[in-house]
């Protein structure tokens, strides 16, 4: 899971919320990174992620603190042999508030923005990764693959049903999920972009 917006979203304990003052814990490009890393890769040293991300483990192990104090890493006790701290995630995704946007202070608002737009980001550089390197996946990968879009005349009221159907149907494959050992298993990564258009 990342990121669901649903402000319907059941009280999930692997969703946090996002007030303000967690939000400006976790809009900084790299601590997203770092954070998404270890949900899809599972609990990590801040030298793996280094090398993972391309950055220094100075740097990994200075926003993983940041992140550990704002309540969205933690300690992953029993991984590896030596001295070097493991981490690992404390919840699988975080619940967006609109209200962020209209904030009173200024330094929420920006915060609200990057993260947003680094959100938007990820998601161009993943559909281009795919793109770039779907001749090394198999055909039956290649053909369960998908990149659509459709236009609609909604109403907000609409919209918004659209999108609560959409996160119960991508939700409900949770519980479909086979064994990580289950043959042709991989991790897949599902965005769903929802947004009003003018015409002129």
């Amino acid at each position: 899971m990342d990121e669901p917006r649903n402000p319907q979203e059941s009280q999930d304990p692997e969703v946090r919320s996002l007030d303000a003052r967690s939000l400006r814990g976790l809009a900084h490009p790299l601590r997203m990174e770092l954070l998404r890393a270890l949900r899809q890769g599972g609990p990590a040293t801040a030298s793996q992620l280094a090398a993972r991300l391309g950055e220094s483990s100075g740097a990994t192990s200075y926003h993983l603190r940041q992140l550990a104090a704002h309540g969205f890493v933690e300690d992953a006790p029993g991984h590896g042999k030596g001295r070097e701290r493991w981490w690992k995630t404390v919840h699988q995704g975080v619940k967006w508030d609109d209200a962020l946007y209209e904030d009173s202070s200024p330094e929420v608002r920006g915060a609200a923005a990057l993260y947003m737009h680094e959100m938007a980001n990820h998601h161009t550089r993943e559909l281009a990764t795919w793109i770039g390197t779907r001749d090394t996946w198999s055909e039956e990968w290649n053909r369960a693959s998908d990149m659509s879009d459709w236009t609609l005349n909604l109403t907000p009221e609409l919209a918004l049903e659209l999108i609560h159907k959409m996160h119960d149907l991508v939700g409900s494959y949770r519980a479909l999920a086979p064994d990580d050992d289950t043959p042709g298993t991989e991790q897949v990564r599902v965005h769903t972009h929802v947004i009003p258009t003018r015409t002129d």
